[in-house]
């Protein structure tokens, strides 16, 4: 008798999400659904949102890629940045594509499913919401930035610390959630969010309302795969426990699991990383903080890579084991 169908929802946008889901994409008897955050504002993706007013595709499309078999070979096409044209320069082929089949079907999700079918996608891939939203960064000292690119890459040597982060909607009174959403989180039977910045990948998608109450409802279980590096400007100093407490506020309810990474980098790549201000994440595993947790701290570096990031195969065996546990 064949066993049914995990149903796996991700939580996250950016590179991280790109690296889960190529994991995930491995694992055999599982349903994938990513829920993307839509606030990118920076590069492509925020001049076709700036100019022709949709939402941002860029990560998105980053998730349509790691779940598509064909991976290898179209992302070096679908990612590649137009240079002769005036108007194309710097858009990237995937970007325009998926903005074309997005007006051309009349909607955003009609868009993403054309693309999806074109690459033979393996999951269903879900925008939080269809409203168009600006994130904003509320610091310590009372400063507010404005739109996720300035909150991602702060300017100068120093910066407050983070101490809430809103959405400002575009053309509407208020933000809201996209439906299929709701329905994912409560039909999943797990539920991963991250790896990605906590604050411009992450948080985003929880305060959109009716996220955060349909996480506090659900029957998943909620895991939370911790970053190994943290980021100057929003996760400076943060320890795993730090990263944790964070994420937690923002849920209102305790998550189920971690996954955290135990393998140090080379010292010549956190020298590199060191002069951006960022610093490899600790886990102390005697820490009674971690009680009533399932707790997975291992080895999930992707090792050969210049770029400090986690080995989508690693991840794939330590959700493999979580899901085969129950």
């Amino acid at each position: 008798m064949k066993t049914p169908e995990k149903r796996i929802a991700t939580i996250g946008g950016g590179s991280g999400q790109f690296v889960l889901l190529s994991g995930l994409r491995e694992i055999e008897d599982i349903h994938i659904t990513a829920i993307v955050s839509m606030v990118d504002s920076g590069g492509s993706t925020g001049r076709l949102r700036d100019e022709l007013g949709i939402l941002p595709p860029g990560d998105i499309l980053k998730c349509i890629l790691a779940l598509s078999p064909y991976q290898d070979s179209c992302r070096s096409i679908l990612l590649k940045r137009f240079k002769k044209d005036r108007r194309l320069a710097g858009h990237s082929a995937g970007n325009m594509l998926l903005t074309m089949l997005s007006r051309y079907t009349g909607n955003f999700p009609a868009g993403v499913v054309a693309l999806s079918e074109i690459l033979d996608v393996d999951g269903t891939i879900l925008p939080v919401t269809l409203d168009r939203a600006t994130l904003v960064a509320e610091l310590t000292d009372g400063k507010r930035i404005y739109g996720e690119e300035a909150i991602d890459l702060p300017r100068g040597t120093q910066r407050e610390r983070i101490k809430e982060v809103f959405l400002v909607p575009h053309h509407h009174a208020s933000i809201s959630v996209y439906p299929p959403v709701l329905d994912a989180i409560k039909q999943a039977d797990y539920i991963f969010i991250g790896p990605g910045d906590l604050f411009t990948s992450i948080i985003p998608n929880l305060i959109v309302p009716g996220v955060k109450e349909a996480l506090q409802n659900t029957s998943a279980k909620i895991y939370f795969i911790i970053n190994i590096m943290t980021k100057f400007g929003e996760t400076h100093n943060f320890t795993g426990k730090d990263f944790v407490i964070k994420l937690e506020e923002r849920l209102g309810r305790k998550v189920d699991g971690i996954i955290g990474n135990t393998t140090s980098p080379l010292q010549k790549i956190l020298d590199t990383y060191s002069e951006q201000k960022s610093d490899f994440v600790t886990l102390y595993k005697t820490d009674p903080f971690w009680d009533h947790r399932d707790l997975n701290l291992m080895d999930v570096l992707d090792t050969p890579a210049m770029i400090v990031r986690h080995d989508p195969v690693k991840l794939s065996h330590i959700i493999q084991n979580i899901i085969h546990r129950s």
